[in-house]
C-alpha cells in the first residue's frame, strides 16, 4: 500500500521537531554553561547508536594501546530497513505485474520509489549519474524468465 510513503512525512516532521529541540537546548544556561565533557576511565571499547533521518545507526568500535581502530563494526539503516523495504517491492510487483508480461518503465520507478520511501540515501549510495541502478526480472507461475530490465 501508500503507507510507506507517509514515513517521508515522519521524517520531516521529526527533523522540524529535532532543529526545535537543538534551539531550546541550545539557549539553556545549565547545558552550555560549565564543563561540557565530563571525563571518564578510557577504555579500549565503544558502542553508539543513533537514530538518524533514514533509520537507526548502531556502531561498535575497539582500539589498540595507540588509539587506532583495530576492529569497526557498523549496522546501517539499510540492513534494519531490508524486510519492510523487500515487502514494499513485493507490493508493488503484485500491483503493477499481476497478469502482465512486460516490464515498464513505470514499473521500475514505482520499485525506486518503494525503495526510497525506506532509505532515501541508497540510491545515491550506489551511483553518481542520475539514476538508481536497478535490475528486475519477471518469471511466470513455472518459474520461466518472461522478461529482464536493468537500469544503471
Amino acid at each position: 500500500n501508500n503507507m510507506s510513503m507517509h514515513m517521508h512525512w515522519a521524517r520531516l516532521i521529526e527533523i522540524l521537531h529535532s532543529a526545535e529541540m537543538m534551539k531550546e537546548l541550545l539557549e539553556d544556561p545549565d547545558i552550555v554553561n560549565g564543563e561540557l565533557v565530563v571525563k571518564g576511565e578510557k577504555r579500549n571499547q565503544g558502542v553508539g547508536l543513533i537514530e538518524a533521518p533514514r533509520g537507526t545507526l548502531f556502531h561498535h568500535y575497539e582500539i589498540n594501546g595507540k588509539d587506532q581502530v583495530i576492529m569497526a563494526n557498523l549496522i546501517v539503516s539499510t540492513t534494519n530497513n531490508n524486510q519492510p523495504m523487500n515487502e514494499a517491492v513485493n507490493y508493488i510487483a503484485k500491483t503493477y505485474m499481476t497478469g502482465q508480461d512486460e516490464i515498464t518503465e513505470p514499473m521500475m520507478n514505482a520499485v525506486e520509489v518503494g525503495i526510497r520511501a525506506y532509505d532515501p540515501c541508497l540510491s545515491c549510495a550506489t551511483h553518481a549519474f542520475g539514476q538508481m541502478p536497478l535490475e528486475i526480472s519477471l518469471f511466470n507461475s513455472r518459474e520461466q524468465l518472461i522478461d529482464h530490465k536493468t537500469r544503471f
